[in-house]
């Protein structure tokens, strides 16, 4: 492949320099192939269906192995692997390389094969990438391009730099022309370039073809040289320190010195009317004067004031400079072209004033906006009456407004833009840059004919759209060159174009990087893309690289001011990367000081996009500075608001749908009657045709017939109200009997547990204890108790907690207490009940009989007897536990 592109490219070269387009065809790249693109498309055809067809194959595995069993199968893969590594080793001698790729006898054989393929497609494809530099117009082993003696760079013509191959047409190239060691012209200035952070001050100081005079500040700039406490300050800034130090007026250091002249300038009627258009020489047969002297300049400025119009365009250079520089100058007559070399003529060029300012003589430009500046700043040229070409293009609505398309569709010239891009400092100038110069102007002034006729016709004869094109064009000339000032708030419009959100460390780098940028842009006389484009500058910030190599990583390739300066550019990240992190970029604003960015809050409510108006064309509201109703939908409550309509500024409305409101009229209700109320109400029916799809609230139900006692809404309306308050008294009533019951039910209880209480109190007033009757029986001689007749199975009943809790208890019904208590007599009892409860014989209890069980009984492995525990159960016996288990712990 490679091979086919080192062919092309050397057969390319005489095919595009052979005038027959006949002979061009029959040459062929390769047989069948008549160029690269046919050969390209076919490669990759085949390459498609290789790959497509491999992909068919079986896959190694169990799957290659089953067809490798077939005999058949086993030798295709033996002659087309063969075949393979025929055309690879082909392939490898034909670029020198090693080709033993069938020697299969060594147990390394492979190894060494994989290693010589790994080998050759290193070289191959080395090879390859030389061939696409060649092809791009890189030659690696050339030397730069020296100004003194300048040799144009052989030039490969290849399929991606023709233009028109296809039609037959001859060949034509695209370059970009650098000299990458131009000695700086700077340095030759007699007046230094002034990059300070000042305003630009014009440098006009004799104002011919002058109507209005010129401001004695401009007629006396030589007494800056005279002022030596300035000599230290930028000389813009010494002039406005000069300026208010003398209380002169500022106003005139910043107008346009033209400005009078253009405001009364008048197109004449030779000028308004139907040209008949002038065809131009041809350039071979047209002279060109290369003016680099002042003699020659002051020379061209006389036979231009001569004249009744003239052609003129600018070649500019931005990269290596801060504010720009005007390389070239052409200007075209009808009969004769001038290249002037700005460079060395540029303190001298302020005498073309002379012609340039003749109100009488027409200056033809194409595309004047950025030329007017550049004659500002650079010369101190003026343009007073200037058509411009673009304009008129685009009066007439043509397809495109460049030169380019004005020249092929006026004059049927095929531009070269080969040297759009060129290096315009280098010099001397190569003769293909001179042509391509007078080109921009040569033609112009029979297109400047042309575009006057054409725009009287399209407007019926009548001189209206060509008079616009002049108006335009003045309002070109008008504008004054303003330098880029830096402030704090500088960055912000470029970070909003990168269209990427920062947070506050990286918004801070991105504004110390600009900052940095822009004074090191300004000292060095560099643009700030050549210093650090934005795009680099933008990865740092997002990046915040923690060392220097960091920084050199994100740009490629490194600019030299950056390499130079990256431990400077390391600080100012590291100061960035110390700054608090947020997330929102409006609290970094207000932190900085800096107007936070927000959309604009307007109190006039309108159906009107504010959405893509920018902030300045609106008026800001303070909250307090209109009073706003405050609108609610569906709202039958508004709070009314006394507005004074003097103090009012603008229209205010309540953001509230009007089609469902509906006014309330109270103290017209009534007044009116009820015939009345019908009518209004039919009327309103017919007004909101949108009342059936309103919620179900009072909004829908109109208020007049309310009041109406005829009307059914009227009727249903205070039924329910009648209802509502009936049920509502009837639940009132059935709460109060509830509560009225509770009570009664408690006060009852009460009085029960209190009664209870106090009968059982008065019971244990008169019973005696068992001692108490013990030592009573002792003292009357030992007589035993008689026993009172008692019922059987009466008890004396004993106080308990069980009894004082049962007590306390609500019962419904208790017996009444006893009128008279009769104390028990203990020696009537029978006490053979607390007999052991295993005796079956005898169900009566004998002291005799219970000890002598007792002592007849034996306690088994020295447990103790159970039968001294105070209270507890003489029925629960006490028996080995069977939870756990028996712990044998050690004995002391």
């Amino acid at each position: 492949m490679a091979t086919l592109k080192s062919n092309d490219s050397a057969d390319s070269g005489p095919r595009g320099s052979t005038p027959d387009a006949n002979d061009e065809e029959k040459t062929e790249l390769c047989p069948g192939f008549k160029d690269v693109d046919a050969f390209v498309k076919y490669g990759l055809g085949a390459v498609l269906s290789a790959t497509k067809a491999s992909a068919s194959l079986p896959q190694a595995g169990d799957e290659y192995d089953f067809y490798r069993s077939f005999p058949g199968f086993q030798e295709f893969c033996e002659s087309q692997g063969d075949k393979l590594l025929h055309c690879m080793s082909q392939m490898m001698q034909h670029h020198g390389c090693r080709s033993h790729m069938r020697e299969r006898n060594k147990l390394t054989g492979l190894e060494e094969r994989f290693d010589l393929v790994v080998d050759s497609n290193d070289v191959i494809l080395e090879r390859a990438g030389i061939l696409l530099d060649e092809a791009d117009g890189v030659n690696r082993t050339q030397q730069p391009v020296m100004p003194a003696g300048f040799q144009p760079p052989k030039i490969v013509v290849s399929s991606w730099n023709r233009k028109g191959s296809g039609s037959g047409s001859r060949s034509e190239m695209f370059r970009l022309l650098h000299a990458k060691n131009v000695a700086r012209p700077q340095l030759k200035f007699k007046e230094k370039v002034d990059n300070s952070n000042t305003p630009f001050v014009p440098k006009i100081f004799i104002k011919p073809n002058a109507i209005k005079t010129l401001p004695s500040y401009f007629t006396n700039k030589q007494i800056r040289k005279e002022r030596p406490e300035d000599l230290d300050v930028p000389a813009a800034l010494a002039d406005f320190i000069h300026q208010q130090r003398t209380q002169e007026h500022v106003e005139d250091m910043f107008a346009h010195p033209y400005q009078y002249e253009l405001d009364h300038l008048t197109i004449p009627e030779s000028l308004l009317s139907k040209p008949e258009p002038q065809m131009y020489k041809p350039m071979a047969e047209t002279k060109c004067s290369f003016i680099d002297a002042l003699e020659d300049l002051v020379a061209l400025n006389e036979k231009l004031c001569r004249l009744s119009e003239f052609a003129v365009d600018l070649e500019h250079h931005s990269y290596r400079s801060f504010l720009g520089l005007t390389c070239l100058m052409q200007i075209s007559t009808r009969d004769e072209d001038f290249i002037i070399d700005t460079l060395e003529l540029r303190s001298e060029l302020y005498i073309l004033n002379e012609a340039f300012t003749d109100p009488t003589i027409v200056k033809v430009f194409h595309g004047a906006d950025s030329d007017i500046e550049w004659l500002q700043r650079d010369f101190g040229l003026y343009v007073v009456n200037l058509f411009d070409t673009h304009q008129a293009s685009r009066a007439l609505n043509l397809a495109r407004h460049s030169l380019d398309h004005l020249l092929k569709h006026f004059c049927s010239v095929d531009s070269d833009k080969r040297y759009q891009l060129a290096d315009w400092r280098i010099r001397p100038l190569p003769d293909e840059m001179v042509q391509y110069a007078r080109t921009d102007t040569h033609y112009l002034l029979y297109i400047y004919d042309c575009v006057r006729a054409q725009l009287l016709d399209f407007n019926h004869g009548q001189p209206g759209l060509l008079q616009s094109v002049w108006n335009k064009s003045k309002d070109i000339s008008l504008k004054k060159y303003l330098k880029p000032i830096y402030t704090e708030e500088s960055y912000l419009e470029l970070q909003r174009k990168q269209k990427k959100s920062f947070n506050t460390q990286q918004l801070t780098a991105f504004r110390l990087l600009f900052a940095w940028r822009d004074k090191l842009a300004r000292q060095e006389d560099e643009s700030t893309g050549y210093v650090l484009p934005t795009h680099m500058m933008s990865k740092i910030s997002e990046e915040l690289p923690r060392e220097p190599q960091g920084i050199i990583a994100c740009c490629n390739p490194v600019p030299p001011l950056v390499r130079q300066q990256v431990n400077e550019l390391h600080l100012l990240v590291q100061q960035a990367r110390e700054m608090p992190l947020l997330k929102a970029e409006i609290a970094a604003q207000k932190k900085k000081g800096l107007t936070p960015i927000k959309k604009p809050e307007v109190a006039l409510f309108g159906p009107h996009d504010t959405s893509r108006v920018s902030e300045s064309d609106l008026r800001h509201f303070s909250p307090g500075e209109l009073p706003v109703k405050q609108g609610m939908l569906f709202s039958d409550n508004e709070h009314k608001m006394d507005v004074d309509v003097q103090k009012t500024s603008g229209l205010i409305a309540p953001a509230k749908i009007p089609l469902f409101e509906e006014l309330e009229t109270k103290n017209e209700q009534e007044s009116l009657s009820v015939a009345h109320m019908k009518a209004r109400r039919i009327i309103e029916s017919f007004e909101n045709p949108f009342r059936m799809y309103l919620p179900s609230t009072d909004v829908h139900i109109n208020k007049n017939a309310k009041f109406d006692p005829s009307s059914k809404i009227f009727e249903i309306s205070k039924r329910w109200k009648l209802q509502s308050i009936e049920q509502q008294q009837k639940e009132f009533e059935a709460k109060r009997k509830a509560k009225e019951e509770a009570k009664e039910q408690a006060r009852k209880v009460t009085e029960e547990r209190n009664k209870a209480k106090q009968s059982y109190q008065e019971s244990l007033q008169n019973v005696a204890t068992v001692r108490q009757q013990a030592a009573e029986s002792t003292k009357g001689g030992g007589k035993k108790r008689e026993r009172v007749a008692s019922e059987v199975g009466e008890s004396t009943p004993k106080p308990s907690k069980k009894l004082m809790k049962s007590a306390e208890k609500p019962q419904k019904t208790e017996p009444p207490p006893p009128d008279s208590f009769t104390p028990f007599d203990y020696s009537q009892s029978d006490l053979k009940v607390f007999a052991d409860t295993k005796s079956k014989d005898n169900s009566q209890f004998d002291p005799n009989r219970q000890a002598h069980d007792f002592k007849k009984k034996k306690n088994p492995k020295g447990q103790k007897s159970n039968f001294g525990a105070g209270n507890r159960s003489m029925s629960y016996l006490a028996g080995k536990s069977d939870r756990g288990f028996r712990h044998n712990w050690p004995k002391r």
